[in-house]
């Protein structure tokens, strides 16, 4: 039986007017890419943020590979759907930034992964591309080295190319003995591939969730087939 790297339990959250997450409860496999799916408004980003430690729960609890405590910035790297970056910054000063901020951050992988993200150090962030803006960002997460990633709309907006070499830069610095990854997307056809483990929101409810590979035999279609199907 696989380990859970975060036990979700009877997690509920309401803004005014809104009811974003309905006692909600699931796991995610450690060891795993867990692809978190759904329409916008469905919940995705709240819930990843109260993971993240960047909104408050109303009621519910969470436990972080078993320990039932606050979470802690060594426990998980987030990277945001929206640009958070300093856009006066050069890039090797965002590398500089976030040395200083995280102990474990790594500045050479971080200046490795610049390269091999077709970036240069020198270049200013407000003169980034989206893509490149992209490329950034996820560079800055992976630099890291914490126990589970959780990564908001990646690759939203980007183009072909640049969410090719985004994706082929996660599994390539992915460590699976000691990592698990949570990916919220919309861009299901290219990033299917490499989902363990599959989560369905709608309404803040999920309304499917399991092993990718049991999935797609027990209703024979691929997950985006299950897109469609689930949110007509």
């Amino acid at each position: 039986m696989n380990e859970t790297a975060i036990e979700v339990s009877n997690i509920r959250k309401k803004y005014p007017g809104v009811l974003a997450l309905n006692d909600i409860s699931l796991n995610f496999p450690a060891g795993q890419i867990t692809g978190l799916i759904g329409p916008n408004g469905s919940g995705k980003s709240t819930l990843l943020k109260i993971l993240s430690g960047l909104v408050v729960k109303d009621s519910g609890r969470i436990k972080i590979k078993g320990r039932r405590k606050e979470i802690l910035m060594n426990d998980i790297a987030f990277l945001p759907e929206l640009n958070h970056l300093y856009v006066w910054m050069t890039i090797k000063q965002a590398i500089k930034f976030f040395d200083e901020q995280y102990q474990d951050f790594n500045t050479n992988k971080a200046e490795e992964l610049v390269k091999f993200m077709n970036l240069k150090l020198d270049q200013k962030i407000k003169s980034l591309s989206k893509g490149m803006v992209g490329r950034l960002k996820l560079i800055l997460v992976l630099s890291r080295r914490t126990p589970i990633l959780i990564l908001d709309e990646p690759l939203a907006g980007i183009d072909p190319n640049s969410r090719a070499r985004i994706l082929e830069s996660l599994i390539s610095e992915y460590e699976a003995d000691f990592q698990s990854i949570i990916i919220a997307t919309h861009e299901v056809v290219e990033a299917e591939k490499f989902f363990d483990h599959v989560v369905f929101l709608e309404e803040g409810s999920v309304v499917l969730e399991g092993n990718t590979d049991d999935l797609r035999a027990k209703y024979n279609k691929s997950v985006q087939e299950l897109v469609r199907e689930v949110f007509k």
